[in-house]
This record gives structure tokens, C-alpha cells and sequence, in this order.
């Protein structure tokens, strides 16, 4: 795991910053044991693997299923509802006990490789496919970028208390 932030001379730093913090999240959920895992410690009542989990869908509605218009199956497939944005939905995050966080981490990686791939192949300014993501007003991939990496980093902040308050060594190390 890469401890330290991408350097500045990278190719493309929405990428490396994005794989960053991907192994951030992926390296504390996998630091804590399995039981940790599946224990909340913050009062709204996710747990790391429930993280773990939402980042997982949340890069795959954004650049998948939003930016290239894909179909994908169980979109919000991290949440307890079909819609959690429906009104008076009351969903929450939510993983099956026989979904691991091995597994997760792994569909993250190659969802991660994806999204590299993604980026790779279009440019920042293009829009997202008018799909059902964006319903006629389409964002720009830069777009989806920042939202995308806002909420990692976001996340990873999240995780790394939770992991403090396990008593785990923390993922991210002080300047």
C-alpha cells in the first residue's frame, strides 16, 4: 500500500489519486479482523465492510453506469433499498454475510483498472452518456472526477476513525 500521496510528475493524477485512495479504504478495512469489520463504531451505524461496499458501487454509478451509460446490475446494490433516494426510502448500507471483504476489495481493484481505462481512453471535458444517471443534463468526466475523488477522501477520513476507535493501527500516516 502506498502510504504517501501521488507525486506531482504523474501522468494522470486523477488516476493515481484515485488508486490512492482506493488502497487507503481497501488497506483499513483489511487491516481490521473479520469480526471489526462487521461492528460499527459511529453512531449513524455503518461498518467498515458497509463502506468498503458503497465505494465500490458508488465508482461503479459514477463512472460506469453514469459516464459510460452501461447497464449495470444491482446499481445501488450497496444499499438496503432499490432507491435510496426515493423519498421516505429509510435505506442504509448493507452487506450480506457471505460477501467478504476479500471479495469486495478485489471487485474494487478491477473496477478500479477500469475506471484507469476510462480515463485513459476520454477526455476530461467530455460528457457522460445521457443516460439514466444524468436524465438529459450530462456532467464531464472532470466532473465526475472530483466528485468521485471528494467522496474517497471523504470516506477514508470516515474509515480512519472508525479504525482509530477499533484501537488498529491508523491507514493514513500524520504529516
Amino acid at each position: 500500500m502506498q502510504d504517501d500521496e501521488p507525486d506531482h510528475h504523474v501522468d494522470d493524477p486523477w488516476a493515481a489519486y484515485l488508486d490512492f485512495y482506493r488502497e487507503q479504504v481497501i488497506a483499513g478495512v483489511l487491516g481490521l479482523d473479520v469480526d471489526d469489520r462487521r461492528a460499527t463504531r459511529v453512531p449513524s451505524g455503518w461498518t467498515p465492510i458497509e463502506l468498503l461496499s458503497h465505494v465500490l458501487h458508488m465508482e461503479q454509478r459514477w463512472f460506469v453506469w453514469g459516464f459510460l451509460g452501461e447497464q449495470v446490475d444491482d446499481v445501488w446494490g450497496d444499499w438496503s433499498v432499490d432507491e435510496p433516494w426515493d423519498e421516505g426510502a429509510d435505506g442504509r448500507w448493507r452487506v450480506p454475510a457471505d460477501v467478504t471483504a476479500e471479495t469486495l476489495a478485489d471487485r474494487l481493484r478491477e473496477l478500479g483498472r477500469r475506471t484507469t481505462r476510462i480515463l485513459s481512453e476520454h477526455q476530461r471535458d467530455e460528457l457522460a452518456a445521457d443516460g439514466e444517471r444524468f436524465q438529459g443534463d450530462p456532467a464531464t468526466l472532470e466532473w465526475i472526477c472530483f466528485h468521485v475523488l471528494a467522496e474517497y477522501a471523504r470516506h477514508a477520513g470516515h474509515l480512519d476513525i472508525a479504525v482509530e476507535l477499533v484501537g488498529a493501527p491508523p491507514v493514513a500516516s500524520p504529516p
